[in-house]
């Protein structure tokens, strides 16, 4: 599983989203709707849209190759929807500008992960004593398992 590494300092709303330090998405390509939400608000919440729904589109976006285009989708697919829009949802928060800030910081973690590369496995071998080792605990643990049998005589 990989440690997720929380930015230091969110996103702010208007500025590009550092992914990586090699990744950074333009905030032109990032569009979002909004609706009413549940939950927290008072007497706000059955009349302001606080919830907001962040879209990206990762096939017409300018800021990833090819390669990462593909990481994504693979790694996203239960969230890109068929024309390839990536959705991120937000309704905890009261207002729309926490709510904007939370889906940015969760899309930044998202597509971080996605574009995680796991380092390759080193095959390693067990070292010589480590394999005589094992081999004296099996017979020691084989001579005391033998040491259990019945056999005829003994009574």
């Amino acid at each position: 599983m990989v440690a997720r590494k929380r930015n230091p300092s969110p996103p702010e709303v208007g500025e590009p989203v550092v992914v990586r330090e090699d990744v950074t998405i333009d905030p032109d390509e990032i569009a979002y709707d909004w609706a009413r939400s549940g939950g927290p608000g008072g007497q706000n919440v059955n009349k302001v849209n606080t919830r907001i729904t962040l879209l990206f589109d990762v096939n017409a976006s300018a800021s990833l190759s090819d390669e990462q285009k593909n990481r994504i989708h693979r790694r996203l697919s239960e969230r890109i929807n068929r024309e390839g829009v990536l959705r991120v949802v937000a309704s905890r928060r009261r207002t729309q500008m926490a709510n904007k800030r939370a889906a940015l910081a969760r899309f930044a973690e998202l597509l971080a992960e996605a574009l995680h590369r796991e380092k390759p496995r080193k095959k390693t071998r067990p070292s010589a004593g480590a394999k005589r080792r094992r081999r004296v605990e099996k017979t020691h643990r084989g001579r005391i398992k033998e040491s259990r049998r019945w056999r005829p005589g003994d009574e």
